[in-house]
């Protein structure tokens, strides 16, 4: 009964001096915050390249990037801007992609499904302003720049008139009618009631085909005497129409077919 037995009755148990090792030992750093996510650091790399080398210094899934951060701030985007190229083809046909198309694509919201649209609203305000303050016949590689991106990569018809002062100035540019994917009813009798309207002196018609191919259809060519007669009684001139498909647009003038 009087033997020590080590570890209960001697006060420099193996616990007791743990403790006395522990608080002699260095203290421990306090421990650190977890990192932040890999594509903060990403980001904000992407953003400088941006500023520094601009639009051309990078890709078109890095240029969604740029427009999907402020949409969606947590979480890595890069893989659904491919997907959106991947889907689409590139970053114009992605911007201006039906919003119907862009709700079925897995992972992008509405709010990023807008600020897509945003970037297409906003360059067609640039591109139309830049057309206004000088003659649509004088900048004609601008004009068609214009209409590829308005209706170039639409899903379905769309007729649209580019309405001119005496001077070929663009007074307006109104979407007509809109219609299927390969077909829009179109008026005559408006188009020139709305030139009257507008103190027009001539036109320029634009319609897309959506299947790419620019070459124009018999019915297209029918109109567009139809279009040509009923503007010519009014003095009105109809300077040409264009087919806007995926190359090059095809010119009814350049044709002959005015």
């Amino acid at each position: 009964m009087g033997e020590k037995r080590e570890g209960f009755d001697d006060p420099r148990t193996p616990f007791r001096r743990l403790l006395e090792a522990d608080a002699s030992a260095p203290p421990k750093p306090a421990q650190q915050e977890p990192d932040e996510p890999h594509y903060h650091g990403h980001r904000e790399r992407l953003r400088e390249r941006f500023l520094r080398a601009g639009a051309d210094a990078l890709q078109d899934y890095e240029l969604l990037e740029l427009v999907l951060f402020r949409a969606i701030p947590r979480r890595d985007v890069k893989p659904l801007a491919k997907e959106l190229i991947e889907r689409f083809g590139g970053f114009a046909e992605a911007v201006s992609a039906d919003v119907e198309r862009l709700r079925e694509m897995k992972g992008l919201s509405e709010a990023a499904a807008t600020e897509l649209k945003i970037v297409q609203a906003a360059a067609l305000k640039l591109a139309q302003g830049r057309l206004m303050e000088r003659t649509a016949i004088g900048s004609w590689n601008q004009l068609l720049q214009y209409c590829r991106a308005a209706m170039g990569f639409d899903a379905k018809e769309q007729f649209r008139v580019l309405f001119l002062d005496s001077k070929n100035r663009l007074i307006a540019d109104e979407v007509q009618q809109r219609g299927t994917v390969n077909h829009t009813p179109v008026y005559p009798r408006e188009i020139v009631k709305r030139a009257l309207e507008l103190g027009s002196s001539a036109i320029i018609l634009v319609h897309n085909h959506p299947s790419g191919d620019a070459t124009p259809s018999s019915a297209d060519i029918q109109m567009t005497k139809e279009i040509v007669a009923a503007a010519k009684a009014l003095k009105i001139e109809v300077h040409d129409h264009l087919v806007i498909g995926r190359g090059e647009p095809a010119s009814f003038r350049t044709l002959g077919l005015i």
